[in-house]
């Protein structure tokens, strides 16, 4: 199976990370999860769940109600020396969801003062897939301008902009929709929501 770095920013919308997490461990990938400090605060905020600083991983998977063997990693995001900080690291793709615009900003600039931020400028510089699920609007003209040089750069860009063809009934169902669609450019199986004609 595959391995995909998780990044959870500090945008709105963690539960698109820690669904995102849940279905690529359920599908048999490994997964190395990566918050950002605001990412970690804005989950503890808005889904009552604090990441620990110890014990991460089984607090982790006993949040999502998988069993404690499923191969995740939880990587403090000061530790630059982990293996996704390296291109020679055989990582299959990052997926940054929820994006903030200030990461966002970050990437597009070329920095990576942390492992978050690293492993999605090894993912551009060794041409790897890099999805950014941004959460944000309006956006500004800055916003759109990072969006594009990120494109341009080989990025796949999925907003979290959630459909209603497929006639959701819970927040559940929006939620599964937009990383449905995340991992669909990954080429991840799953069963998120309906195709449209299905």
């Amino acid at each position: 199976m595959k391995h995909f770095v998780v990044v959870i920013t500090g945008a709105s919308g963690s539960a698109y990370g820690m669904r995102a997490v849940e279905q690529l461990l359920v599908s048999g990938h490994t997964v190395s999860l990566v918050a950002t400090p605001t990412g970690a605060e804005v989950m503890a905020y808005e889904m009552g769940f604090r990441l620990p600083e110890t014990s991460a991983k089984e607090t982790v998977l006993r949040f999502l109600e998988l069993p404690p063997d499923a191969p995740l990693r939880v990587v403090h995001n000061d530790d630059l020396f982990d293996a996704v900080a390296s291109g020679s690291s055989p990582v299959d793709g990052v997926i940054v969801i929820p994006a903030s615009m200030g990461f966002i900003g970050s990437i597009a600039s070329g920095l990576a003062s942390d492992l978050a931020e690293r492993a999605a400028d090894v993912a551009l510089k060794e041409r790897r897939p890099l999805v950014l699920v941004p959460r944000e609007t309006p956006l500004n003209l800055i916003h759109l301008r990072n969006l594009t040089a990120l494109a341009e750069a080989g990025a796949i860009i999925v907003p979290a902009m959630p459909a209603f063809y497929q006639r959701p009934e819970t927040l559940d169902d929006q939620v599964n929709f937009v990383v449905g669609k995340a991992l669909d450019v990954l080429g991840v199986t799953h069963e998120l929501y309906p195709r449209w004609r299905e």
